[in-house]
């Protein structure tokens, strides 16, 4: 028994998803739905941005980004889950569940960065509009993206190395439904204070700085906006800032399905862009 507490683990097996049969495919059917609607809401977003020239600005340039960032955090998860309410062992390997954190953090953590950056985008648009071109260049914002998404990769890299530098021996199941770094740090066989004060310390960097640069951002847009003698011009800021603050408060909460439906919903380019695509508008008004 002490030689079997040794072996380092080979795999792990979830308990989250220990339902009776019904439950599980009336999950199935949901969580296939949600990820269907996700893939294919983002991968049109990304279609519309890259093949209509009118939305060829930052701020499209930057929700291609997080329509990305999307498809990786969901693709990290959800085939996984499906494929575990099909079969009666739920397990993952030590590397896919190393390379399953990975990738949602790295996207999680970018997507979190790049909701900032939009805020930011806003800011100088609402703000600055005389200097907006002069500031964000398409240099500008490229340099910002990649920013996110090397702040993303750092964080990832970082909390998964102080993860996984810690022994798991013996304890291999994960009373999760995929792998999250509390969950499996229930199971490491070592202390693990130290690795989760190192990990909190990241996750508040990482959440701390966009939501204050969003903070920021917006009270100045606020400010700008109010004193503003067109109320047709203030309903229309508050109407695109809205769409993204909406975005900000579901990304802690809520399935990244809904980016695509809330910008494409309450945004006319996009609309157009994709009444273009579907070949609904006369050619005439094309151009």
């Amino acid at each position: 028994m002490g030689e079997e507490n040794q072996t380092s683990v080979a795999e792990f097996i979830f308990l989250g998803l220990s339902q009776d049969l019904q439950t599980q495919i009336l999950l199935f059917v949901h969580f296939l739905i949600i990820y269907l609607l996700t893939v294919l809401g983002n991968l049109l977003i990304i279609i519309l941005i890259f093949m209509d020239s009118r939305l060829h600005t930052p701020m499209y340039f930057f929700l291609r980004n997080l329509s990305f960032t999307d498809l990786c955090f969901s693709t990290s998860i959800v085939p996984q889950v499906l494929v575990h309410f099909l079969v009666k062992r739920k397990t993952i390997s030590f590397l896919g569940c190393m390379a399953q954190i990975v990738v949602s953090l790295l996207a999680g953590c970018t997507e979190c960065a790049l909701l900032a950056v939009m805020s930011y985008d806003w800011y100088v648009a609402v703000c600055k509009p005389l200097h907006y071109s002069s500031i964000m260049t398409q240099q500008v914002c490229l340099q910002l993206a990649i920013r996110s998404w090397a702040s993303g990769a750092l964080v990832s890299l970082m909390d998964t190395t102080f993860t996984f530098q810690l022994p798991y021996q013996g304890q291999n199941t994960i009373n999760h439904y995929f792998c999250e770094l509390p969950a499996l740090l229930k199971v490491a066989s070592a202390d693990t204070y130290s690795t989760e004060m190192a990990i909190f310390a990241m996750s508040v960097d990482i959440l701390l700085a966009p939501v204050c640069l969003i903070l920021v951002s917006y009270w100045n847009i606020i400010s700008t906006v109010i004193p503003m003698q067109s109320g047709e011009g203030r309903l229309k800021v508050f109407s695109t800032c809205g769409s993204h603050l909406i975005v900000v408060v579901f990304f802690f909460v809520v399935t990244p399905m809904l980016n695509p439906i809330i910008y494409s919903l309450r945004n006319k380019d996009v609309k157009g862009a994709f009444r273009n695509l579907a070949g609904r508008k006369p050619f005439s008004e094309r151009w």
